[in-house]
């Protein structure tokens, strides 16, 4: 894993993502370097990154920081549609101008870049491809979402995510030997994968009797991931060219 506090490179999980989906040249890499660079910002924690039914005017990408996509009903009752992860992009493939169908709010202070803009890259780019590849990951997660609400208990709802998360951590470069920091409340947990925050409890405590987690100060490890998704039908995502570790 890599030591966040050395890291020189604000970019860099956005490099090792895209680079398992994609071989990218050196222009591509210097352009990604570049912006992260040259146009990041910082998005406290509790705050709106992207507003539902706002234009998004230019791609980010996701230099650090977790956030969340989210709906709240006008009850207050909130659902947690997926989670966005260093590394990850938001808004690539599409037209310029789309509105946003759901809020991205910081769960913990993020750091944001604007992506290289389609339009101006060179022929030779890879990055359209790799915005292509990455923009099929992320719906190929959003299925598998709605496939653990709909179908899963809430045991292997709890460890599915957990799978998931871990192999987008991995991507990234933020993990070291199954092991990885998820700084989400057992609340959170709750409002993404449709259970009380009780029943949450409950299901973490019986995850680690059976031995399949660990979880200490934020950080979960998963001690054979392998046997898990086995047990639980997890599936990774297609089109990654370096296996997560």
């Amino acid at each position: 894993m890599r030591n966040l506090a050395a890291v020189t490179d604000p970019a860099e999980s956005v490099l090792l993502r895209l680079s398992a989906i994609v071989e990218l040249t050196e222009g591509d890499r210097d352009l990604l370097r570049n912006a992260g660079a040259s146009t990041q910002r910082k998005i406290a924690v509790r705050r709106e990154l992207i507003s539902e039914g706002e234009p998004v005017s230019r791609p980010l990408m996701i230099l650090a920081g977790w956030g969340a996509r989210i709906r709240v009903l006008s009850d207050g009752r909130r659902q947690i549609l997926s989670f966005v992860l260093p590394g990850d992009l938001i808004g690539v493939g599409r037209q310029r101008g789309a509105l946003a169908s759901s809020t991205v709010l910081a769960l913990k202070d993020m750091v944001v870049a604007e992506a290289p803009c389609e339009q101006l890259l060179p022929d030779d780019s890879s990055l359209p491809a790799a915005y292509v590849a990455s923009s099929s990951i992320d719906e190929f997660y959003l299925q598998s979402h709605i496939t653990r609400l709909g179908r899963l208990t809430a045991y292997e709802r709890c460890a599915d995510f957990l799978l998931e998360i871990g192999e987008r951590m991995s991507l990234a470069g933020l993990t070291e030997k199954n092991s990885f920091r998820m700084p989400l409340t057992q609340e959170c947990l709750a409002d993404a994968l449709g259970l009380t925050s009780v029943h949450i409890n409950r299901t973490l405590q019986a995850l680690r009797k059976d031995g399949v987690i660990s979880a200490c100060g934020g950080r979960v490890t998963l001690h054979d991931p392998s046997a898990l998704a086995h047990l639980v039908d997890h599936r990774r995502a297609p089109n990654i060219r370096r296996r997560a570790a």
